[in-house]
């Protein structure tokens, strides 16, 4: 006889607590086999297809495309056994995205189910669900954020009733506890609330949701400004002979070489003489932790919004091989198939803002990192170049660093020490 299992949402990883359903690839009535992908769906970090463990036929989709599911919710119900999946009762497993067994996937054809199975929208109280057994003890959490918001405000989650599926503890369950706390807390006399009311939205307004990238970015900058104490230092540097270094370069055959990989080159160099901005901070030890290791983020735009890719050991890579990693990781922000690794786990970002056409900016950190390089806009200028007003090729740097892990003197001799570089390429040289 065939048992019904469900597959839930799974932990996407990263801390992700929520994604949107994108697009279903199988119906109700396919077979799918172990580890085939069923959904594709987008979180804060990317797009990623969503493997069912389970090999069977297909008795219910939970979600119509574009709602917004947290992890643990049902995706989707399979019904297993010998007369459906050729005896083949036993799941992969793996419920992490990128994960599987290696099987090929099997080819999809409908089949007609004995027994009534419900529609893509049904509820599933019709069917039996599988429990899977929790590895992080009583409480019912999968996400570590939720786990961290709890933990550094002294919030018990034992004494919490989630409200997501099965009880699961959600992030909005912490909040709204943590709320209701700081409510009850003694007032020495009653106050006026001044809480400011909410704007009033002009009619005709249009009111756009904060959810996917457009959400994560939000609560990544609100969270940047909310802790960290960050300053800003620039300079303008003439450019001139960067730009004729990297055109001998490629004028010498071979691969080309980009701008940005010569400038994140000249980042790793000044980050190897200034570790410091090169770190992180964990307050709840009260320490700056310096690394040993430069996963270097860029921002790029998108027609999704603003993403982050992470080139992984930037310092151990030459122009050519950061050349090469800079296509590949763009091409995949534009076509919006990134996975989460490669969107996280960055040390230091690189902001060329100039492809804008502007000269200048106050970058916003990249939580939790120190320090973020902006780069704008090289444009021919008037210059004092040996003693004489010239022409050359300016560009304005500018360096926004968490005054937490340094002082004014170190991020100064960074930014000099990069100015220095781009404006006289032997600089590099020396230090290699």
């Amino acid at each position: 006889m065939a048992q019904v299992l469900e597959f839930k949402l799974p932990d996407l990883g990263e801390g992700l607590t929520e994604a949107e359903i994108v697009r279903w690839l199988v119906q109700v009535g396919d077979v799918v086999a172990i580890d085939q992908p069923v959904v594709e769906v987008e979180t804060a970090k990317a797009m990623v297809e969503v493997p069912c463990p389970y090999g069977g036929v297909v008795t219910a989709r939970f979600g119509e495309e574009g709602t917004e599911l947290p992890v643990g919710a049902p995706l989707l119900t399979v019904a297993v056994g010998p007369q459906v999946s050729g005896g083949e009762t036993e799941g992969s497993g793996n419920v992490l995205v990128g994960y599987g067994t290696g099987a090929p996937p099997a080819r999809r054809r409908r089949v007609r189910p004995t027994a009534p199975t419900g529609s893509p929208k049904q509820d599933g109280t019709a069917t039996a669900t599988l429990t899977e057994a929790r590895g992080d003890g009583p409480v019912p959490v999968i996400s570590p954020l939720v786990r961290r918001l709890a933990r550094v405000n002294g919030l018990d989650l034992r004494q919490l009733t989630g409200s997501g599926p099965d009880g699961l503890i959600l992030r909005a369950d912490v909040e709204r506890a943590l709320r209701a706390t700081a409510t009850q807390a003694p007032a020495s006399a009653a106050a006026p609330d001044t809480t400011p009311s909410p704007a009033p939205v002009a009619p005709g307004g249009t009111r756009i949701p904060l959810k996917g990238i457009r959400g994560a970015v939000a609560d990544k900058l609100s969270r940047s400004r909310h802790e960290i104490p960050d300053a800003t230092c620039w300079v303008d540097a003439d450019a001139t002979e960067l730009m004729r270094a990297r055109a001998a370069m490629n004028a010498a055959g071979g691969p080309k070489i980009s701008l940005l990989a010569l400038l994140a080159r000249i980042s790793t160099a000044a980050l190897a003489r200034f570790p410091e901005l090169n770190s992180t901070v964990d307050m709840a030890a009260r320490e700056v932790v310096q690394l040993d290791h430069v996963h270097l983020g860029f921002a790029a735009q998108t027609e999704r919004g603003l993403v982050v890719p992470v080139v992984r050991d930037a310092h151990a890579r030459d122009a050519e091989s950061l050349t090469a990693e800079f296509a590949r990781l763009t091409e995949a922000a534009r076509t919006g198939t990134l996975t989460p690794g490669e969107l996280t786990g960055g040390t230091f970002t690189l902001n060329n803002y100039g492809v804008f056409g502007v000269d200048g900016s106050t970058p916003i950190i990249n939580h939790p990192e120190a320090a973020m390089l902006g780069v704008g806009r090289i444009v021919p200028k008037p210059w004092v170049h040996e003693g004489e007003l010239a022409v050359r090729q300016v560009v304005q740097l500018s360096l926004t660093f968490d005054h937490r892990v340094c002082d004014g003197g170190t991020a100064g001799g960074f930014l000099r020490y990069v100015a220095d570089c781009v404006e006289q390429p032997t600089v590099l040289l020396r230090t290699l």
